[in-house]
């Protein structure tokens, strides 16, 4: 089907983090004979998904995921995996933790293009109550190999562990330094959409990574970390999902990131620079509102038209894909219309069910975003921005871009330019923009990569 096709960096969200959430914390644990079990049912599970029987994989889930992934729902979400990920291969291995008083069994299973930890949460009633898809583990299976390009120069910097945040939300992450004393500028990575790890990582594709490294190659350091929705998946329960805004899984680790460059003795804190992409691009100006001390922002493939306008188009342009609209196309089309329209009412509240929106991302996210206005934002601001857009780019396209164009680019501390045969990962392609291509490996662009440094060092 269609559907699932549409592996997007939007749609990860609703794919990914609505349904893997548990309903509330148990208060005891599996003994060792259980938590075997558990292994075996987790397993199983995952087999039954490699089948095609939906109906076995989800007959121990309980009330909450039954309602959250369907046997329809389950489908897509396991086909939209293998769209993007390639076909199985195999499973080698399981591993267990323990969070929030759930049993976790990590499956970790190789796919053609990335291996994946597929994270199932026990409760202790010993149902399955969230799943969720994750990035395998480094050690836990044969990894999946990272090419760095060309323009990298990895004896020209150093890696170090970092955290970002402190308490219930601290995040781990990395920081790139080149060699030398410094001070140096730096630069901020801010993810797009969806639970994504530090170096964005999309199929066999790590964009952070070629940025970092590409960047501090040229002497500037950058930081990067994981995504809250990816390190505390599991501590979702349905009641945080229905309040989850972009402030929090977004903004609000942006600036605490922020704010650990500062204290960093290497760095210059007069010039660190914030870039985000996709959605970390389209919040970056609303970060800034809240960051008076940011040197400069790098927008990467921002949207700045209503969120559910361009997943409405999103939908459009792959259904379409092949040339023909088929009736159910069409009708799946109108619904997602219906749930458009249900954004845009002014009587949407948080009390209006996810179900009836698009994605079934809470009211709260789409209220949080209503009447923010990015290029009107960034209009605001005095700070150097830099915009950059592919213009083979299905998922933020043009009419993004041009509406920046459009708005901010009489001032003169905006720079705006494209790129004719990026994509939406700033990685080259030909002809139409479609997800499978994001299964075959690749680099972010030297182009762009010298154009962000170049800039930064202006």
């Amino acid at each position: 089907m269609k559907l699932t096709r549409i592996i997007t960096l939007i749609t990860l969200i609703a794919v990914l983090l609505t349904a893997c959430a548990p309903k509330a914390t148990p208060t005891t644990q599996p003994t060792a004979e259980a938590a075997v079990d558990l292994e075996a049912r987790a397993l199983a599970m995952v087999e039954n998904l490699n089948k095609g029987d939906y109906a076995a994989a989800s007959a121990e889930f309980d009330d909450k995921m039954l309602a959250a992934l369907p046997g329809n729902k389950l489908q897509e979400t396991w086909e939209g995996l293998l769209a993007q990920t390639g076909a199985f291969q195999n499973i080698t291995g399981t591993y267990s933790e323990e969070a929030g008083g759930y049993k976790l069994i990590f499956v970790t299973c190789v796919f053609e293009k990335a291996a994946i930890d597929v994270r199932v949460a026990f409760n202790s009633e010993g149902k399955i109550s969230g799943m969720f898809f994750q990035p395998a583990k480094a050690g836990s299976s044969t990894p999946v190999s990272y090419n760095p390009p060309s323009y990298v120069q990895q004896n020209s910097f150093q890696e170090t562990d970092v955290t970002v945040g402190s308490g219930e939300w601290a995040l781990p992450g990395t920081l790139s330094m080149p060699n030398g004393a410094g001070p140096f500028p730096a630069v901020v990575l801010v993810h797009g959409s969806g639970p994504n790890d530090r170096d964005e990582t999309i199929g066999p594709n790590k964009g952070f990574k070629d940025i970092a490294w590409g960047l501090a190659s040229r002497g500037i350091a950058v930081l990067s970390y994981d995504k809250r929705t990816l390190v505390y998946g599991a501590k979702y329960d349905q009641a945080m999902l229905a309040k989850i805004t972009v402030q929090d899984e977004v903004i609000d680790d942006a600036l605490s990131a922020l704010n650990l460059l500062r204290s960093q003795a290497k760095i210059d804190p007069k010039r660190i620079f914030l870039l985000g992409h996709s959605l970390g691009a389209t919040v970056a100006p609303r970060i800034a509102t809240q960051d008076s001390a940011i040197a400069g922002l790098i927008m990467m493939a921002g949207i700045s038209r209503p969120m559910e306008d361009v997943v409405l188009e999103q939908y459009e342009y792959l259904y379409n894909l092949d040339g023909e609209l088929s009736e159910s196309d069409k009708a799946e089309i109108n619904v997602l219309k219906t749930q458009v329209a249900q954004v845009k009412d002014p009587g949407l509240s948080v009390d209006t069910p996810a179900n009836t929106l698009p994605l079934s991302m809470p009211a709260a996210y789409w209220l949080d975003l209503r009447g923010y206005n990015p290029a009107e934002t960034a209009k605001t601001l005095s700070i150097p921005i830099l915009i950059l857009q592919g213009e083979r780019d299905y998922q933020v396209t043009m009419s993004n871009f041009n509406i920046f164009k459009d708005t901010l680019g009489g001032m003169s501390n905006v720079t705006l330019k494209s790129y004719a045969s990026l994509n939406h990962l700033f990685i080259a392609g030909e002809g139409p923009a479609n997800p499978q291509e994001y299964n075959n490996p690749g680099n972010v662009s030297e182009e762009v990569i010298k154009d962000i440094a170049d800039w930064i060092v202006k």
